[in-house]
């Protein structure tokens, strides 16, 4: 896949000449031009540190005005592919998975969108030795089950161990990979049901203590043990392939009913300790998700809300194209939105195999004309101009620019023309291709990207893919394009989950996401280099020290946007906030107005 597959939400919706639908950085409704190339608050949603003992300290912070009772619907086209946590990796099963599933770390999401990494399960982000060799989590007093039964180091190792069974090969895969040293890791160890456990997973005596000892450094394990694919499950009521179908909660609400491709209700969990989880809150009774419901049918039953659709929110899809100026242009409408960057970048690959010169991929950075591929997704409001690698966020973000694209976001066609001269390459052959069908964007800005191509001195070929076969045909070594449209979403929020897996060198292979072709010495020894540094803050910076390198020596991508979404909700839903992570509502921050 381009994008990765935790946040495939966004490879849905992309860059659909507007249907994009828009988002702006605060969690109401958006606004004017700053004037620095998005719209809507200078704060970007997604700003991440790491927390302390104390910021994992439950219960989660009250949210003003809301009060306990009611229920919350969420409309989405679809049901959930998977609820066991093990194979949970995209985001719109990721939204419900923050009802009921809890794992050593979390994110705790301020109402402004700022995120803290801290202890879910655990009582802290967790303790790293060995420079990130070995990680140790204490579990928190009183985690419990649904059934009143106590939740143990035992059932977390079960969780993490459940990764390699033969059966969850849809959930992440990186823990499995360090803790034996190989990705082939299936070979290593076969899961726990093989009467097994990993020498390379410690408990304590106490059921409290677990720690990790991989075979690799991961600075950022605590990162990376957030994802739901590394979710407790309780070792005595794991019915293996059909705990899909009914797994137990350790969260505040259990699944009730589940009516495939119709509905899923889930109630509240009478052993969830609140003083034990300083993440989630428990406003509602219950929440039904509704199936089926797409995204044009959805945004007008929340307009004319009548009956329960005041309770109601758009899940998974949001605001189209069709409706998007309609609900902008009513003030009584746009109050009811939620918006936010959604993670990850969109960016043009460049070849580096095919062009080999940097002068002449800086002069396609120079000629890129953002502002008119902008203006066909919808504007300002359809996403952010993208002027480096990693995305907001992205923990150490500096809003780099070094193309200058804010101040000439239309393109510098001199400035590129004058680069081409140096190199001798006026007039310089580009091949360029983006999935064809479905999308009259893709045909729309392919006419702006050939004018302003031309204008800088290039002579640009235009060869579009078939979508059903763009990835494949992209992510081969001997492809024959130069420019292809793609994008990248992070699996967490550090620099490694974007450079390694973009421009380490060593990854170079049919399929692979490095489909620049980089390989370089300097920046294969950076990556190695940063993904052991084991301050965060340093870490950050050091990432942000090679997204600056990489882009002003070597222009590998052209960087387009980082995109919106908008969505919209029922008057008398409270607490409605956009999530920096899965790009959509945070179900558990929700309330229901009198």
């Amino acid at each position: 896949m381009s994008l990765s597959r935790r946040n495939f939400v966004i490879a849905t919706s992309v860059a659909a000449g507007g249907s994009m639908v828009l988002s702006a950085c605060s969690s109401g409704g958006g606004g004017g031009n700053s004037g620095n190339g998005h719209a809507g608050t200078d704060k970007y949603t997604g700003h991440v540190t790491v927390g302390t003992k104390e910021d994992s300290t439950g219960p989660a912070p009250e949210i003003p005005g809301a009060k306990k009772g009611g229920n919350i619907t969420g409309l989405g086209p679809t049901d959930f592919s998977h609820l066991d946590p093990q194979r949970i990796y995209y985001a719109w099963n990721s939204t419900v998975g923050n009802l009921y599933i809890r794992a050593l770390t979390g994110y705790k999401i301020a109402m402004d969108g700022s995120m803290k990494l801290v202890g879910d399960l655990a009582t802290d982000p967790g303790t790293m030795s060995d420079g990130g060799k070995t990680w140790t989590f204490t579990l928190k007093d009183g985690l419990k089950w649904e059934d009143g039964s106590e939740l143990t180091v035992e059932d977390v190792r079960h969780g993490i161990e459940r990764g390699f069974a033969s059966f969850t090969t849809e959930g992440a895969q990186y823990v499995q990979s360090a803790l034996v040293g190989s990705s082939d890791f299936r070979s290593k160890y076969k899961g726990p049901f093989s009467s097994k456990h990993l020498d390379s997973i410690v408990t304590d005596d106490t059921k409290k203590t677990i720690t990790l000892k991989l075979k690799e450094a991961r600075p950022d394990l605590n990162f990376t043990l957030a994802m739901h694919s590394y979710g407790a499950v309780p070792v005595s009521h794991d019915t293996k392939e059909k705990y899909d179908k009914d797994p137990v909660s350790a969260g505040p609400y259990k699944i009730a009913q589940h009516s495939v491709d119709k509905s899923l209700k889930l109630v509240r969990n009478p052993h969830w300790d609140p003083s034990t989880d300083s993440i989630r809150n428990a406003y509602p009774d219950s929440f039904t998700f509704e199936f089926g419901t797409e995204a044009l049918a959805a945004t007008d039953r929340l307009i004319a809300q009548s009956g329960g659709d005041q309770y109601s929110v758009m899940a998974y899809s949001g605001v189209p194209a069709e409706r998007l100026q309609k609900v902008l242009s009513d003030a009584t409408l746009k109050k009811r939105t939620i918006n936010g960057l959604l993670s990850g970048l969109y960016y043009y690959a460049i070849n580096c195999k095919r062009i080999t010169d940097p002068k002449v991929r800086q002069a396609l950075n120079y000629a890129w004309p953002l502002e008119q591929i902008r203006r066909i997704y919808g504007g300002e409001a359809a996403g952010d101009y993208a002027t480096s690698i990693i995305s907001p966020d992205i923990l150490g973000y500096a809003h780099q620019d070094v193309y200058g694209k804010l101040k000439k976001p239309q393109g510098d066609p001199e400035k590129a023309k004058s680069l081409l001269k140096e190199a001798g390459k006026l007039g310089q052959k580009i091949v360029y291709t983006y999935p064809k069908g479905g999308n009259d964007a893709y045909e729309k800005t392919k006419v702006v990207i050939v004018n302003a191509l031309k204008a800088a001195g290039f002579d640009p070929v235009v060869k579009a893919v078939d979508q059903g076969s763009y990835y494949d045909q992209i992510q081969q070594i001997n492809n024959q394009f130069d420019v292809m449209w793609f994008g990248w979403s992070p699996d967490w929020p550090t620099g490694y989950t974007v450079m390694q897996p973009l421009f380490d060198g060593g990854t170079i292979a049919n399929g692979s996401n490095n489909v620049s072709q980089l390989n370089v010495s300097w920046v294969n020894d950076a990556i190695k280099k940063n993904a052991v540094i084991t301050d965060p803050a340093k870490a950050g910076a050091a990432w942000e020290d090679l997204d600056k390198k990489i882009m002003t020596e070597l222009a590998p991508i052209i960087p387009e946007t980082f995109q919106r979404r908008f969505y919209l909700y029922g008057d008398k839903v409270g607490g409605a906030v956009f999530d920096p992570l899965f790009s959509g509502f945070i179900m558990y921050k929700l309330y229901t107005k009198a």
